[in-house]
């Protein structure tokens, strides 16, 4: 009889450890290949989501399906990194000049957006490591008298997104290489690009793998050969969470070094 109750005891003791380790790992939920061992340490905007802070008109790297999703280079590798950390990735959709600030403000975890490293942006957000790089081009109409970079002078008005570095350059001074009043700033490319089409600027500075889309979309365009600059991209985080910037670089690295980042990329960029 004492037999039977200890090994009744026994089993009761294991089941009981074994729904304890069951609840332990529930809870735990850790990021794997980084220092943080519960996803709630990561001060996520909302819990068991990654928000990533885009302006989806952006193509080929963010841009919105038929169906009301989401799609694009960014979109992509963004997903990847929210399945290496154990959530789900929520898209906010937003203007370009709002994607750093949705970040510092809390309300974004990251921002991805074909987001360029510069010193400015430095200042308002981390960055992880660079994922790939970006060239800034010149679309302009096919008979423009505009044939190179240094042409572009002779445009009376450039278009660019606003919040970007093509605005950014195209806007500085002269002293500094830039064209002052003459560039003007659109909510998004495809506004940019329109201003081209009707005669209200008279070239568009971009980075090239949405130039080229545009060009592709609108007859009478092309890019010229000369790039206008070269540029990195990487992803914002918050200076108020280093956790978060730790674990998305780590994943963002291991989906470099698997070949992950580059299939996305040229699935959408050939060569």
């Amino acid at each position: 009889m004492k037999k039977i109750l200890v090994a009744v005891l026994s089993l009761g003791m294991m089941l009981s450890l074994a729904a304890c380790g069951s609840t332990e790992n529930k809870e735990s939920n850790a990021v794997s290949g980084t220092s943080v061992s519960n996803v709630a340490e990561l001060n996520l905007v909302e819990d068991g989501k990654l928000h990533m802070a885009t302006n989806a008109s952006f193509p080929p790297y963010e841009m919105t399906t038929d169906d009301g999703g989401y799609e694009g280079i960014d979109v992509e590798i963004a997903t990847e990194i929210a399945k290496k950390l154990g959530l789900e990735l929520v898209v906010d959709d937003m203007e370009f000049s709002s994607v750093i600030t949705s970040v510092q403000n809390g309300k974004s975890d990251i921002a991805m957006a074909g987001l360029t490293v510069n010193e400015e942006r430095k200042k308002n957000i981390n960055f992880t490591d660079t994922y790939t790089k970006g060239v800034q081009s010149i679309i302009v109409p096919e008979d423009s008298e505009i044939a190179s970079v240094d042409d572009l002078g002779k445009a009376k008005a450039i278009g660019c997104q606003e919040g970007t570095t093509g605005y950014i350059y195209c806007s500085d001074t002269e002293e500094n290489g830039g064209y002052g009043d003459k560039a003007i700033a659109y909510p998004d490319g495809a506004t940019a690009v329109q201003a081209l089409t009707t005669g209200k600027v008279d070239a568009v500075v971009i980075d090239n793998a949405p130039a080229q889309e545009f060009v592709k979309a609108n007859k009478g365009l092309k890019i010229l050969d000369t790039a206008y600059a070269e540029e990195e991209y990487a992803i914002g985080v918050s200076k108020k969470n280093d956790l978060l910037l730790e674990a998305v670089n780590k994943a963002l690295n291991e989906l470099i070094e698997d070949g992950t980042v580059q299939k996305i990329v040229d699935k959408y960029i050939q060569a």
